[in-house]
């Protein structure tokens, strides 16, 4: 069975939605962008498939039109969901594909433009409101609201691990500072595509904030304050964002550069109320595929939707703080929904051959009770 390897790996910089530099640029340009730029050195007539996760730009196929706008006509095309971790269902599909025999070169990633999605509400009821561009992901129950990820992702799992308020706000201002260093030390140098926007031109994550401070992360309102002890606030909740990442997956049969090789990935349902959860799951499931020790794992991107995210699964799994997302997370960089997963990757990657090689997980949860992980492995460098 071949193995599925990734030669290249890339991401535009992250914008903050609708008033940041991306704010008009769509879903479209910012596919077209990606795709490109990770086909550049690749023959074209050689790339299988594009395979690109999305989450707001139902009914087209964002993949088929990236591969048309950049000149993979032979390439189809694939629409993946999994919600917030659709991105990284992509880079699994790809894969599996691979390693299946059925593909030998495939480009996959996600997309997502919080600030160009289509928007249409329209009234059911007296105070009840519809977007049909964001479907839900689960059937709605009061311990579970299926629009209101604060509640089932944040705040219950919040509970669940017996975090504070201070254990989130200081995860989130260690996220903040973990960004804004890694931008100042040029980490993300190697993984970020410019883009050309109405705006100018972008090139550095602007999500970030310099000026934060746990005073001011501990001034915040929570969102609920008709529930009791509820510390889920905007500073230790992820943003709304635009971005994307593509890599491209190949087998090792092609002899091409190897990046990193995808050794196993794993997803897995929870019940949804306990979304937050589910990245414990998947790591754990991933970890015993792949037929890895989690010790062995030199370091891991957990998707911070809320920042009791991370901090859960560090206590159940007992992982090394000081390893989980040393450049960042949702609460910081961004939370670019369908494709934060792909980013992950790409960002894993790159730090990992900054340090010489060796393991390293990307997983998240999923709106509805999912949750999925990744584990690659980039060779000794």
């Amino acid at each position: 069975m071949p193995e599925a390897v990734i030669v290249s790996a890339l991401r535009t910089p992250i914008g903050t939605a609708r008033k940041g530099t991306l704010r008009d640029t769509s879903a479209f340009d910012l596919a077209h962008h990606v795709v490109g730029a990770v086909a550049e050195d690749l023959e074209a007539d050689r790339i299988d498939d594009v395979i690109l996760g999305e989450g707001r730009y139902g009914g087209g196929v964002l993949a088929r039109h990236a591969a048309v706008t950049a000149g993979l006509t032979a390439a189809p095309g694939l629409a993946q969901n999994r919600h917030c971790a659709a991105g990284m269902a992509a880079v699994q599909t790809a894969a599996a594909n691979i390693r299946a025999g059925m593909d030998e070169l495939v480009i996959a990633g996600g997309v997502n433009s919080e600030s160009t999605a289509p928007r249409a509400r329209f009234r059911v009821g007296p105070d009840e409101w519809v977007d049909p561009w964001v479907s839900p992901s689960h059937p709605d129950r009061p311990d579970a609201p299926a629009m209101d990820m604060s509640i089932t992702v944040g705040w219950n799992t919040a509970v669940r691990a017996g975090l504070t308020r201070d254990d989130m706000d200081r995860w989130a201002l260690r996220s903040h500072r973990n960004a804004t260093a890694a931008i100042d030390a040029g980490l993300f140098k190697d993984e970020i595509i410019a883009v050309e926007t109405p705006h100018g031109v972008f090139d550095t994550d602007e999500h970030p904030r310099r000026d934060t401070s746990l005073e001011r992360l501990s001034s915040l309102k929570v969102l609920h304050p008709e529930i009791d002890g509820f510390s889920i606030t905007a500073g230790n909740a992820s943003g709304a964002n635009d971005g994307a990442a593509a890599l491209a997956i190949a087998s090792d049969r092609l002899g091409l550069p190897v990046l990193a090789y995808i050794r196993g990935w794993a997803s897995v349902g929870v019940d949804p109320a306990f979304t937050g959860l589910a990245s414990i799951d998947a790591i754990t499931k991933a970890v015993r595929r792949s037929g890895i020790s989690l010790g062995s794992v030199r370091l891991i991107e957990i998707n911070e939707a809320f920042t009791s995210v991370p901090l859960a699964a560090i206590r159940a799994l007992d992982l090394d703080p000081e390893i989980v997302n040393y450049s960042g997370s949702g609460c910081s960089l961004g939370h670019p929904v369908a494709a934060t997963g792909a980013r992950m990757i790409v960002t894993l990657v790159h730090e990992l051959r900054r340090r010489g090689g060796g393991l390293g997980i990307a997983a998240m949860c999923a709106g509805g009770g999912m949750g999925s992980a990744t584990v690659i492995e980039v060779p000794a460098v």
